[in-house]
């Protein structure tokens, strides 16, 4: 009797398309499966308490950082970015565990409501409460430090985290178990599933109690529409056409320098990468030259060769020409780079200037080294310009006095002043967008909360001599609410 040998798929280099690893497709019945073993892992995980997660998830973070070199070589294998990217993405999201570990306990404390004068008897508090067991679905662009973002926070929070990653990294998500379960105290608080998207659509029908899903907002829809046949929130971060402003006062030569290396790092494979410049006429072609001077002293290439690497996607390099070519065909104009620079798997920096804003390549995320330039007469074309997008995730503004007012008018959910990127390297803050860039937030306190669920208590002190939550209220506890009510003007809570 022959044995059937069991689905699996293969990860690929992006450099030269060399297996590196093979990888088994789990069914819906094993990740029901890791469900399951996960939600009882739960009860255990969460005895521990703040202090016995907090030893557990400083000892993953110190042996992560111990073995950087191990990972950031399996990142950049995975998705042929630099080493020196992958090195900096894994300290980031050790700093995001270690914050989460070591803020969980003071942002989850029960608080202390005022109970109102007609209830003035009662304790009035809240607390939070782990959800029980968290999905987690993360990208291949940054595959450590986004689903870290998720994964640490759910987990400080007393959850037991069920981990999806790509089928374009699936190495490094297995990496993250082995890692955790070194210094686990009991197995499948942190399991890792592999597969590709019919995994992680069995993971939203699975029974989690949670899902943070980090992608495109096209399949985002799709796994919020999943899971909400099974009543099951998420949190969604997805894409972004970032915008960056820069003023007349600005610094332009740091703006410039900023930009370029937001647009192109990564291979532009960054949902907060910025995709379109507004910037003052009175300026604009200095930014430009400098743009152009800039672009031209890097170069996409293999690790240790280039400033960036390949687009880990194949299909990327398909959407990245044809927004190049639908540019160029709207009236922009190609000042460095163009439709040459598409060498698969490289791309190498392209500059455009004077799309139109209705053309898609203004209107839909590139997600590769592209960058257009646009200049404006005032700030507040620049602001409605910015706007009028269906994203709304990240932008950076450059000025030197009026950084704050233009950051304000913005509909993104974060906003770099004079600098870029920042907003995600900082733990304390939360991450996330609005409009088609998604829902819910991940890092900071707003984050860590997204893994709780609030359960209110109320407790009777003392009793009064008033009935009236009861079927004994008399006419003259009638006339006391009301008298009060008139007296204090509604102001009895």
């Amino acid at each position: 009797m022959a044995i059937k040998s069991r689905p699996s798929f293969n990860s690929y280099n992006p450099v030269n398309d060399a297996v590196i690893g093979t990888y088994p497709i789990m069914n819906k019945s094993e990740v029901r499966d890791a469900v399951h073993h996960a939600r009882i892992a739960s009860a255990r995980w969460h005895s521990l308490g703040f202090s016995g997660r907090k030893k557990v998830l400083l000892a993953w973070s110190s042996l992560m950082i111990n073995r950087i070199d191990q990972i950031a070589d399996l990142i950049s294998l995975e998705t042929g970015k630099p080493p020196s990217d992958a090195r900096l993405e894994l300290s980031i999201a050790v700093s995001h565990i270690g914050w989460a570990a070591r803020h969980a306990e003071s942002i989850m404390r029960t608080s202390f409501r005022r109970p109102g004068l007609l209830m003035a008897n009662m304790s009035a508090t809240l607390e939070r409460a782990p959800m029980g067991v968290i999905g987690v679905i993360g990208p291949w662009n940054y595959p450590i430090f986004t689903p870290v973002g998720s994964i640490a926070y759910a987990l400080a929070a007393g959850n037991t985290v069920v981990f999806k990653p790509s089928q374009y990294s699936p190495g490094i998500g297995i990496w993250l178990e082995e890692i955790f379960n070194e210094v686990a105290p009991f197995a499948d608080i942190l399991t890792t599933i592999t597969g590709p998207g019919e995994t992680g659509e069995a993971l939203c029908l699975a029974g989690v109690d949670k899902l943070s899903f980090t992608g495109s907002t096209r399949t985002a829809k799709l796994v919020a529409a999943q899971c909400a046949t099974v009543m099951v929130p998420v949190v969604l971060e997805c894409g972004g056409k970032d915008p960056v402003i820069v003023a007349a006062d600005a610094d332009v030569k740091r703006a410039v320098d900023a930009t370029i290396w937001s647009a192109m790092a990564n291979a532009g494979q960054s949902c907060i990468a910025a995709e379109r410049v507004y910037v003052d006429e009175k300026v604009a072609d200095e930014f430009i030259v400098r743009a152009i001077e800039l672009a031209a002293t890097i170069h996409a290439g293999p690790p240790g060769d280039g400033e960036y690497g390949p687009a880990t996607m194949p299909s990327q390099v398909k959407v990245i020409q044809s927004h190049i070519k639908t540019a160029i065909a709207d009236g922009g104009t190609c000042v460095y780079g163009g439709p040459t620079s598409v060498k698969t798997p490289f791309v190498q920096p392209v500059i455009l200037i004077d799309v139109p804003e209705s053309s898609v390549a203004m209107r839909e995320e590139s997600f590769g080294p592209i960058i257009i330039i646009n200049p404006v007469a005032t700030m507040n074309e620049a602001i409605e310009r910015s706007n009028a997008s269906a994203y709304g995730l990240g932008a950076s503004v450059w000025s030197k006095r009026k950084g704050r007012k233009i950051a304000s008018q913005l509909q993104c959910g974060m906003v770099a002043i004079n600098s870029t990127f920042s907003f995600a390297t900082i733990a304390s803050l939360p991450f996330g967008g609005v409009k088609d860039s998604g829902s819910g937030r991940v890092h900071g306190p707003e984050g860590l909360l997204e893994y709780t669920f609030a359960r209110t208590v109320v407790r009777t002190r003392f009793y009064l001599p008033l009935h009236l939550l009861s079927f004994k209220r008399r006419p003259q506890d009638d006339r006391l609410v009301i008298k009060l009510t008139k007296l204090l003007k509604g102001r009895l809570g």
